[in-house]
């Protein structure tokens, strides 16, 4: 794969990360149309940087927010802070039990399977469009709501489904508040991402050889800077109701995937 072709992953993981499409999905799409051969292995190692990029970009957006969960951490005391931390804690329960337990089985899922990803990508339209009609209201994130967040999160293993868009699509039909909802998805993968990242570094999962360091590192720059804007910009989206456009999208996309690979 050549720099070009990592930028342009780069920049769809960037945008799609945070928009509520799937990047996963969005990623074994372009891959496919780029004529990618990598290995399962490889192409997991790249979608890990990328992700790892715009968990970066998250911190950034959210540098405020963080340092104060991590104070409130620090303080170990009863206080919001703290209250919100262990409610992100109780969200990623279900998806680090998933990806512990059905690794192998989730690697292989991300070999191109264009067909799973069209229809991931038609599920996650549907979501978007139910959310879209729910009644605003101005809940926080309760404990409850975080487990059941945390099990969206862990559907959305899957590539067609948005991350994003399943987590803030539960919250709303919950009754969470649209920028409550928001803030609690981008922050609740952080620590998975990172998760996972050292947990294949300690296995030994992830390799790099001398000729890939440029080609990771060009993808990287392009999701750290275009997760930036992007994340600001679902912010804003969620907070005006606007998520029926994203779920016209996925129909199209995920009909042009099942498409594509009849063909």
């Amino acid at each position: 794969m050549t720099v070009v072709e990592t930028i342009i992953l780069g920049i769809v993981q960037g945008l799609t990360e945070f928009l509520p499409v799937s990047s996963s999905g969005h990623l074994e799409l372009a891959k496919a149309l780029m004529g990618d051969t990598s290995i399962p292995q490889e192409s997991m190692l790249m979608t890990v940087v990328l992700h790892l990029a715009t968990a970066l970009s998250t911190l950034f957006v959210f540098r405020r927010d963080v340092s104060q969960i991590l104070s409130g951490l620090w303080q170990r005391e009863n206080n919001e802070a703290f209250q919100f931390s262990a409610k992100i804690i109780l969200s990623m329960i279900p998806a680090a039990a998933a990806g512990l337990l059905f690794a192998n089985e989730l690697e292989q899922l991300f070999d191109r399977q264009i067909t799973l990803v069209g229809i991931m990508l038609i599920v996650t339209g549907v979501l978007l469009l139910v959310a879209d009609r729910s009644t605003q209201t101005e809940k926080s994130v309760s404990y409850s709501h975080a487990a059941i967040i945390g099990i969206a999160q862990a559907i959305a293993i899957l590539p067609g489904i948005s991350r994003s868009g399943a987590t803030i699509s539960t919250s709303v039909l919950l009754g969470v508040d649209r920028s409550a909802a928001a803030s609690f998805s981008f922050l609740m993968v952080v620590p998975l991402i990172f998760g996972k990242i050292a947990r294949d570094v300690i296995d030994g999962a992830l390799t790099l050889g001398d000729d890939q360091l440029t080609v990771l590192a060009a993808g990287f720059a392009a999701a750290f800077i275009t997760g930036l804007f992007a994340c600001q910009w679902m912010i804003k989206i969620v907070r005006r109701a606007q998520l029926r456009y994203f779920s016209y999208y996925c129909f199209v996309v995920g009909a042009l995937a099942i498409a594509y690979q009849q063909l």
